[in-house]
């Protein structure tokens, strides 16, 4: 039966039941006025915020936990001042945004930073790649000291210089130790994005908020956003697991 037609006769009763009143307001919710329409609007700057977000947390995850472990396997008597300073930089960056929350990390960007900005998503994507930046730098920094220190002396003894031992040797091992510590990250990331409606950031949420000023009914645009929520966790949850499985095959190789 057409939806349409079904709304319009369960309207038409005095008293519907349950079924029939829930169906009633999961339409105006979902189908009347092509309001589905707005939900996947919602998503596709959802999507493009993780996205951002994700890349400039990952740069800044590898550059800040590249620098610290540079720092911390220096030869005593050997240190650098300058990598010192640089290190104690990266550190105060990452004690500063794991210590304080997330929600109020994108208000100081959103109402104070970045105070007159009427782009307000880009606000909460970068608000968001840079919290993500000091976890995903103690991730990799954490999978990069777990490796033998061999393994580096090993590359510098074949002639390459520290950058070109971290890239070919040292980081493609680390990297399957720690994937499934990112894949946890970015799947907060994600979640993460339903925030920067706080500032204003029109993603999921948004749209969703937008949606029960017309209807007064907060349940079942809040659980359409949940479902939307849990299906993208699903599957990159789902590629996650992929591209593991895949790692473990060609390590029997």
């Amino acid at each position: 039966m057409d939806p349409t037609a079904l709304y319009e006769s369960f309207k038409a009763l005095e008293n519907p039941n349950v079924w029939q009143d829930t169906y009633i307001k999961f339409y105006n919710a979902w189908f009347y006025e092509d309001r589905w329409i707005t939900y996947f609007q919602g998503l596709g700057t959802t999507i493009q915020v993780t996205i951002m977000a994700l890349i400039l947390g990952v740069v800044l995850g590898v550059l800040v936990a590249v620098i610290r472990t540079a720092h911390d396997q220096q030869r005593p008597g050997k240190r650098n001042p300058l990598l010192g300073l640089i290190n104690a930089v990266c550190k105060i960056y990452v004690t500063v945004i794991r210590g304080t929350p997330m929600m109020v990390q994108l208000m100081i960007m959103g109402f104070v930073v970045f105070a007159s900005s009427r782009n307000k998503t880009l606000v909460g994507a970068l608000s968001l790649g840079i919290n993500s930046g000091a976890y995903v730098a103690e991730i990799i920094r954490g999978g990069l000291m777990s490796l033998d220190p061999g393994q580096m002396e090993a590359g510098r003894s074949l002639g390459l210089n520290y950058l070109d031992t971290m890239r070919f040797i040292v980081v493609p091992q680390a990297f399957k130790a720690i994937l499934p510590s990112l894949g946890n990250e970015f799947i907060v990331l994600l979640k993460d994005t339903s925030l920067i409606s706080v500032v204003g950031g029109k993603e999921i949420v948004y749209f969703a908020q937008a949606i029960i000023t017309k209807t007064y009914e907060p349940m079942y645009p809040y659980i359409i956003t949940a479902i939307m929520y849990l299906i993208m966790v699903l599957i990159f949850s789902w590629l996650q697991g992929k591209l593991e499985r895949r790692l473990r095959q060609s390590d029997r190789r």
